[in-house]
């Protein structure tokens, strides 16, 4: 426990944000001037600091580089007409990653220091949250083991950072998937539902093996059968069938998303049937056949509402229907914008504000 949250601030001497083009703003290559910085010792959090973003060094025998013990999470802040700025569900992100702690055996982050932390940070560098429309500041919180042994246990020492960073999509444009038969994001009784590195550096070869094909992304199936969609390489996945929102339900293969979460609660307000289920490759591919498949879309922070134009399966290149066209994902894509960017009433409490 933190009694008093006492976070030493140490500036940089001199801002590198005129030398930032915020009209060409690279997915996660941008970075603000500060970073937070904590460290978990002797079983307590010490040393909290903001401090200039720059390089840290790390022993070589390090358990994390060792056997991986890392996590991280995905948050957007974002600024209002009236100047003043928000993050969006900060604290679904932040029991989320304390999910991901204890799957991961790494200590929990205490509430008052991942949200303050966040704010005080954010509030540091709030001239870099753009004011650009469709951009945003990325929060990446992220956690690693930092004890020096050679040996396959829980580290004793962990470090927490949080970076920040101006960004514009994700996704410029929809995308072309293809459906994964053969590997596995991620196994029943495993670590899927964990944001944790470990889960991505799994993804990145069979992704650069459908990118050699022409496609931008992956979408999962189960381990076992490979007949059930699970999610997409970078997002949950949604699907609208005969005015049906459909999504596969959560489960220990698949990560609880935060921006998945918003759609559903969004669209049960609007009164619209919601099904969260096991949903099969078969399906969709029959819906599209039929053509009673009518939105098919990719929900996650970092590309909020990523429209998919064609899926690939089994050698056959299906295109949806345009997504310019599309009723609900494009409705929900700019419920959320104008909730986040505070042009529209924040009825269910959503935006913290800074």
């Amino acid at each position: 426990m933190i009694d008093t949250l006492n976070i030493q601030v140490n500036k940089i001497l001199s801002s590198k944000i005129s030398q930032t083009n915020f009209n060409d703003l690279p997915f996660g290559k941008v970075f603000s001037d500060h970073m937070f910085m904590a460290d978990y010792q002797e079983g307590e959090w010490k040393n909290l600091q903001i401090m200039p973003y720059a390089e840290i060094s790390i022993n070589p025998a390090a358990s994390a580089l060792q056997y991986g013990q890392a996590i991280f999470e995905g948050i957007k802040a974002f600024r209002h007409a009236n100047g003043k700025i928000s993050i969006f569900r900060p604290f679904k992100n932040f029991e989320r990653f304390n999910i991901s702690a204890e799957r991961m055996v790494m200590p929990a982050v205490p509430e008052e220091l991942f949200i303050q932390g966040m704010s005080q940070l954010i509030n540091l560098d709030k001239d870099w949250v753009p004011s650009i429309e469709g951009q945003s500041l990325y929060i990446r919180p992220f956690m690693f083991a930092t004890e020096p042994v050679l040996g396959v246990h829980a580290s004793e020492t962990y470090k927490f950072i949080i970076l920040t960073g101006p960004t514009a999509a994700y996704y410029p444009k929809p995308l072309k998937v293809k459906i994964e038969l053969n590997y596995a994001r991620s196994v029943e009784g495993g670590i899927g539902y964990a944001k944790t590195a470990g889960n991505y550096g799994g993804s990145l070869y069979p992704t650069k093996l459908a990118q050699k094909e022409g496609f931008d992304q992956l979408i999962w199936t189960d381990s076992k059968s490979h007949t059930f969609i699970e999610e997409s390489g970078t997002t949950n996945i949604m699907f609208v069938i005969n005015d049906v929102l459909i999504t596969p339900s959560t489960r220990d293969t698949i990560l609880d998303g935060v921006t998945r979460n918003s759609i559903l609660e969004l669209a049960r307000a609007w009164g619209m049937p919601v099904e969260e289920r096991r949903v099969t490759v078969l399906e969709i591919v029959n819906a599209i056949k039929n053509k009673t498949l009518q939105d098919a879309f990719g929900a996650g922070t970092a590309a909020t509402v990523a429209h998919i134009a064609q899926i690939g399966h089994e050698g056959e290149l299906y295109t949806l229907p345009d997504p310019t066209g599309r009723k609900f994902s494009n409705k929900v894509a700019k419920a959320l914008s104008d909730i986040r960017y505070g042009i529209a009433d924040d009825k269910f409490g959503w935006n913290y504000l800074v």
